[in-house]
């Protein structure tokens, strides 16, 4: 099987392929947020994280406070169901989510997408995981992942994907400025007593935390 990194990286390929002047453009555009690039403003190893509450799948309120009362928790942020990037994560992390729970830790999945529209029905009902909605982006602000979309992504997201964030994300007039804000890929270890143990931050959207390094800074915790 392959690994999270090779999936992503033949994703990137074909698009180099498919639009080269495209990627060229996400790759000048990118390597110009140097500072979020290196998780400046990310929640650092051995700080203490903030608790929430956020709608699941299922519309059920989730805290992060009973999940670290059970053991250390999993907590990554993704884009959205639009993503195909994301969701070669989400399904790479599913595959290995018996590891995880074996570890005695729980996984939860961020994005801003409303809690009905965050995966369709069939890969809900498959994910055995909490993925969670972060509506206005506060939680990924507290955990210093929120990022400010530059624009030629949202004109891209409109033009060629036929994506309105503010659809999707179901934004109003009240919270249109987050419509313009996105999580960057960013996966956290929290142990039980809420601190940062391990960390995997990266503007690029196009690269996720591997699912193996995620299970063995769970077994370096353990």
């Amino acid at each position: 099987m392959k690994t999270l990194k090779e999936q992503t990286e033949a994703k990137v390929a074909g698009g180099r392929k498919a639009k080269p002047e495209f990627m060229h453009m996400v790759d000048k555009l990118l390597a110009e947020q140097a500072e979020f690039k290196k998780g400046a403003n990310a929640l650092k190893l051995g700080q203490q994280v903030a608790s929430f509450i956020l709608p699941n799948q299922k519309d059920e309120s989730v805290s992060l406070t009973d999940l670290l009362a059970k053991g250390p928790v999993v907590v990554t942020f993704y884009r959205g169901s639009w993503c195909p990037y994301c969701n070669l994560q989400l399904r790479a992390l599913q595959a290995r989510l018996s590891e995880i729970h074996d570890l005695g830790a729980q996984l939860v999945a961020i994005s801003p997408e409303v809690p009905d529209g965050s995966l369709d029905t069939d890969e809900i009902s498959n994910m055995a995981f909490n993925v969670l909605s972060d509506q206005d982006s506060k939680v990924a602000a507290q955990y210093g992942v929120a990022w400010e979309v530059p624009a030629f992504f949202i004109e891209h997201m409109k033009v060629d994907r036929g994506l309105d964030l503010n659809v999707v994300n179901n934004i109003t007039s009240d919270n249109v400025k987050s419509s313009t804000i996105l999580p960057i890929p960013a996966t956290f270890v929290i142990s039980s007593d809420g601190t940062v143990t391990w960390r995997y931050v990266d503007v690029d959207y196009r690269t996720r935390s591997e699912p193996e390094d995620i299970i063995t800074a769970l077994k370096n915790l353990v």
